[in-house]
């Protein structure tokens, strides 16, 4: 048997997350919408389906692929669907060609609904007739069963039109029916209705659904490789998806959902509120009955959209960030420049280190810069360029770290950046929001460099690196580079470690 799979209805009612998902694609408790009916597809046996898509197929055909990962074959046809409508189920239908010497399902993948389909298909066997339907709560979730030799189907497939009018009437009545009116339906018509789905299913109201993951603590389900304190849910149920970070001081309240690859930063506190993935939530924000994508705040209470422009309350971490550059000429000469205004504290380093350490006056250090020798099987297996540099042997920062300067001048650093790793330390990263740093070059200065204490955590340093490489921009540089000239005549740039 094989599968029609509608996921083609417009996006325009979600805005403004219709920028960013076909509705196909949102994630509900970390799972794409279309992959709830595709799993399930799968395990009734129906591997060879055929997806119907229009806004943002791209992406759809990216997380589909060509059905290996699922064990099933699919191939993709278009609609032609637009803001405001769309392209009906009953022509789009000739131009797929598919034949009626098999047996064909045809549905949609563009709503949430409970398991219902090996059920459905259990009970249409027990009954006679070329078509069976199966008549949901709403029509559009409604499963259409052709079986091989049936009559032209495009009047009945209309059911499934998602803004068009009602089917056939007479080709609806001839159809075989089974009940499948207590099947769990979300139809997610709007931001509102999305935020309600996701906070049912990880409360468990939505029968025969629930979010994936390890039970971490009662009431609190992670994904893989997610880091979530127990004691940071408070009350409620709350779901943390793949890789992401939940501060451990960060409080969850109510019903939470958030999504992969999501950072929330120390003292936040949400309540009943979704994040979606790559999103950023700044020290001490409270968020409360939202819809968070990226720097994007949607109240679903007041249906208020609020573009947040203070990158460290909410951001976007990873994703569309250029790759790092190769050494630059302009970074190189300012490199020099640097180098000889620091030429009048060499002495009083060396001075500092020959007091502190009673010997060696240098220390060696080996790290991953821009450019370089490779040193294989560094994280993960990748070649990673290293160099090896040189600190003064003194306690005071802006004196141990001077040598630096030299490495700038090369080109194995940039003058701005996130901070510079060891091979130990970049081999250490298991998780895929650590790496999102390596989206910036290796700087000299930077974030990190600047405002986090020589000994924090090292997650925490990661974390503020992922974020700056989320977010960097050329004017942003320069004003980090002007925070890091100010900082040289500053109490903490000369107070020993």
């Amino acid at each position: 048997m094989r599968a029609l799979v509608f996921a083609d209805r417009p996006a325009a009612d979600l805005a403004p997350l219709d920028a960013q998902y076909a509705p196909a694609l949102l994630p509900v408790a970390d799972r794409a919408l279309v992959q709830f009916r595709l799993e399930e597809l799968i395990d009734a046996g129906i591997t060879e389906l055929v997806f119907v898509l229009a806004e943002h197929a791209d992406k759809l055909e990216a997380l589909l692929g060509a059905g290996e990962r699922w064990g099933g074959r699919f191939r993709f046809a278009l609609s032609r669907s637009g803001r405001h409508g769309g392209e009906a189920p009953s022509a789009v239908w000739p131009r797929l060609a598919l034949g009626e010497d098999e047996p064909l399902l045809a549905l949609r993948a563009d709503l949430l609904a409970g398991p219902c389909i090996a059920d459905f298909l259990d009970q249409a066997q027990g009954l006679p007739g070329s078509v069976v339907l199966g008549a949901a709560a709403d029509p559009r979730a409604s499963l259409v069963l052709l079986r091989a030799g049936h009559p032209d189907p495009a009047p009945l497939l209309d059911l499934l039109h998602w803004h068009g009018g009602p089917a056939d009437a007479a080709a609806a009545a001839a159809a075989h029916t089974v009940d499948l009116r207590a099947t769990a339906l979300s139809l997610i018509e709007s931001v509102a209705e999305y935020h309600r789905a996701n906070r049912d299913l990880v409360a468990g109201r939505l029968a025969g659904l629930a979010a994936g993951g390890r039970e971490v603590a009662l009431g609190l389900t992670a994904g893989r490789r997610a880091a979530v304190a127990p004691r940071s849910l408070k009350q409620g149920q709350a779901y943390v998806g793949e890789n992401s970070r939940v501060s451990a001081d960060a409080e969850l309240l109510g019903e939470v959902v958030i999504a992969r690859d999501v950072v929330v930063d120390r003292g936040a506190t949400i309540i009943d509120s979704v994040i979606l993935p790559h999103s950023y939530i700044g020290e001490l924000v409270e968020l409360s009955n939202a819809v968070v994508a990226h720097d994007v705040l949607i109240r679903v209470d007041t249906g208020a959209v609020l573009k947040v422009a203070d990158a460290f309350l909410l951001g976007r971490l990873g994703g569309e960030a250029a790759q790092p550059e190769g050494p630059r000429l302009a970074d190189r000469i300012l490199g020099t420049l640097l180098l000889l205004l620091s030429l009048p504290l060499w002495p009083v380093a060396l001075a500092a280190a020959a007091l502190e350490s009673g010997g060696g006056l240098l220390r060696g250090e080996t790290l991953i810069g821009n450019r370089g020798a490779a040193l294989p099987g560094v994280a993960g297996g990748d070649r990673e360029p290293a160099f090896s540099s040189r600190r003064f042997a003194t306690s005071i920062p802006v004196l141990a770290t001077l040598p630096r300067i030299l490495a700038v001048v090369s080109g194995d650093l940039r003058p701005v950046g996130v901070a510079p790793l060891t091979p130990q330390q970049a081999e250490s990263r298991t998780e895929d929001w650590q790496r999102v740093r390596d989206q910036a070059p290796v700087g000299l200065i930077g974030p990190t460099q600047l405002t986090l204490p020589p000994d924090a955590p090292f997650d925490e340093r990661l974390m503020s690196d992922a974020f700056y490489a989320g977010k960097r921009s050329a004017l942003g540089d320069l004003r980090w580079l002007w925070v890091g000239l100010l900082g040289l005549f500053s109490r903490r740039a000369w107070q020993r470690a």
